[in-house]
């Protein structure tokens, strides 16, 4: 395989790449706790998005337990954006999991 055959390659796979991280970023994904009470969404790349809080969640004597929900749910999203996004990743890769890529949602 000649140089210019493995250029063309990257080129073409890194354009693959640009598109799935475009793809990723129009993609939400909800993350919960508390039974649905606490809704935190986030998009292919990790950003969040929306954060929606029962009212009944919204006790001034229960700040810490409302805090930990939040975290919770917003955690749940993220781990689901992850694995979206690994999902997405291994349609390019063919499911081999080469370094460097296995972690493509955004910082």
């Amino acid at each position: 395989m000649d140089m210019n055959t493995i250029m063309q390659q990257a080129k073409v796979m890194q354009e693959k790449m640009a598109k799935i991280q475009e793809d990723l970023a129009k993609k939400s994904i909800t993350g919960s706790a508390g039974g649905g009470m606490v809704l935190v969404t986030v998009n292919g790349q990790g950003d969040v998005l929306s954060v929606a809080v029962e009212k009944t969640v919204v006790d001034p004597q229960e700040v810490e337990m409302l805090q930990d929900l939040i975290v919770a749910a917003t955690n749940d999203a993220l781990r689901k954006a992850k694995e979206l996004s690994k999902q997405e990743l291994a349609q390019l890769t063919g499911g081999l999991n080469l370094p460097g890529l296995s972690n493509f949602m955004q910082s």
